[in-house]
C-alpha cells in the first residue's frame, strides 16, 4: 500500500565468507523506533527489537539516524550517508507514492520524530489531530490559539499549533500549521493542506504521487 522513494542510500558489500548475504541496504524512511529499509531490493518495515531479514537488526532509530547491526557490527547511518560503495544522491525532488485502501489514501509518517498514521485529506485546511494523539506527541496544544473548526456536523473549538517537523516518506517540511481537536475525531491524523499545499499532487490511475515543489 505504501511506497516511499529514496531518502538515503547505504551500500554494504560483503565478501563470500559465510556472512549474511546483503548486497545493499537502502534507507527509505526513518521514524522513532522504526526504519523502512530496502534490503536486496525488497522493502521492509523494521522495528527496534525485532529481527529483520538477512540478519539485519535495527538497534535504534529516530528521525535523524538508524543504528543497524549486520554480522555483529553496529554502525550509525544518517540519511544520505553511505558506507563501502559509491553513494547515490537523493532524487532531485523528494517524493512519495501512495495507493488507496478502501478508497482512502493512508500512509505512515512522523510528527516531530514520532510515528503517526496519516490520512491524506485535501478537504482539510491544515494538519488535524485529536487530543490523544497531540498528548502522545508531547504537544502543549492548549497554549495555542483557540479557533472554530467546521466539521461535518457542527462548529467545534480547536487549538492552532505549529509542528516543528512533519515527514512522509522522504518529504520533510518544517513549521507546519496544525489544529488539535479535543475529540475522538479525527481517529487518524489528517494530512491537510498546510502540508499538501507545499507539494505537487499528481494522480495516476489510483496512485497518488506527492512531490516537493523545490
Amino acid at each position: 500500500m505504501f511506497k516511499a522513494w529514496l531518502v538515503g542510500l547505504i551500500i554494504l558489500l560483503n565478501a563470500s565468507n559465510g556472512l549474511a548475504d546483503v548486497s545493499s541496504i537502502v534507507v527509505v524512511g526513518l521514524f522513532n523506533n522504526v526504519a523502512v529499509l530496502d534490503i536486496n531490493n525488497k522493502q521492509h518495515i523494521i522495528r527496534v527489537g525485532k529481527a529483520g531479514p538477512e540478519g539485519v537488526k535495527l538497534i535504534s532509530a529516530s528521525s535523524k539516524y538508524a543504528l543497524i547491526e549486520l554480522n555483529g557490527v553496529r554502525e550509525k547511518y544518517f540519511l544520505a550517508s553511505h558506507s563501502g560503495g559509491p553513494m547515490k544522491g537523493p532524487p532531485a525532488r523528494a517524493s512519495v507514492s501512495i495507493w488507496p485502501t478502501d478508497g482512502l489514501y493512508m500512509t505512515p509518517g512522523a510528527i516531530n520524530g514520532f510515528s503517526v498514521d496519516f490520512l491524506v485529506d485535501t478537504g482539510a485546511s491544515a494538519v488535524a489531530l485529536n487530543d490523544v494523539t497531540a498528548q502522545r506527541l508531547g504537544l502543549d496544544y492548549q497554549q495555542g490559539e483557540v479557533v472554530g473548526v467546521k466539521t461535518a456536523s457542527k462548529v467545534e473549538t480547536a487549538y492552532r499549533v505549529t509542528l516543528n517537523q512533519v515527514q512522509v516518506g522522504d518529504i520533510v517540511l518544517y513549521n507546519v500549521e496544525a489544529i488539535v481537536l479535543e475529540n475522538d475525531e479525527p481517529q487518524k491524523a489528517l494530512l491537510g493542506m498546510s502540508f499538501l499545499n507545499q507539494l505537487e499532487i499528481i494522480q495516476s490511475d489510483e496512485r497518488m504521487d506527492l512531490k516537493k515543489r523545490f
